[in-house]
């Protein structure tokens, strides 16, 4: 295996990290009191990927089986209890562990748990993932066909 072909051509590196604080903002808010923190857009990384703190407060739920033709995601948790689906069980997961799931791999996850959990949700290669989040509360509202052409365009297949 190598390495990808050079996407940055200058003879010389340049200054250009970028930075967001823990204490900044979530940068979207639900309802139901989750929250989510747009760590790394596609808008900012080139579409190479999305990066997403999700912290959610107890009993939240979550999204139920589906997948992606697009882009794989992976789940790093931070704090609590979250409970993800790997396309055969839902596995109890904790800070520290780590779920992969290639493109067309099934998935889902959810806080059932009477506390706060949070996790970092990653997005490889990067698309437009805040309009899906913004847009998942007005989608509930949508007729069946609405709904349907929306979560087409964001990739996202229900099972």
């Amino acid at each position: 295996m190598t390495y990808p072909d050079p996407i940055y051509l200058a003879a010389t590196g340049e200054a250009s990290a970028t930075v967001r604080r823990s204490s900044q903002a979530p940068d979207y808010r639900y309802p139901s009191g989750n929250t989510v923190h747009y760590l790394a857009t596609a808008a900012g990384t080139n579409r190479l990927f999305g990066l997403y703190r999700w912290e959610m407060v107890p009993e939240a739920g979550g999204p139920g089986p589906h997948f992606h033709r697009t882009m794989a995601e992976s789940f790093y948790v931070l704090a609590g209890s979250v409970r993800i689906y790997d396309g055969r069980e839902w596995l109890e997961t904790g800070p520290g562990d780590f779920v992969h799931v290639p493109p067309g791999g099934i998935h889902g996850f959810r806080n059932e748990s009477k506390a706060p959990a949070s996790m970092l949700i990653h997005f490889a290669p990067g698309g437009p993932r805040e309009a899906y989040f913004e847009g998942t509360v007005k989608a509930a509202t949508l007729n069946d066909e609405e709904r349907e052409a929306f979560y087409r365009a964001h990739d996202n297949l229900w099972v």
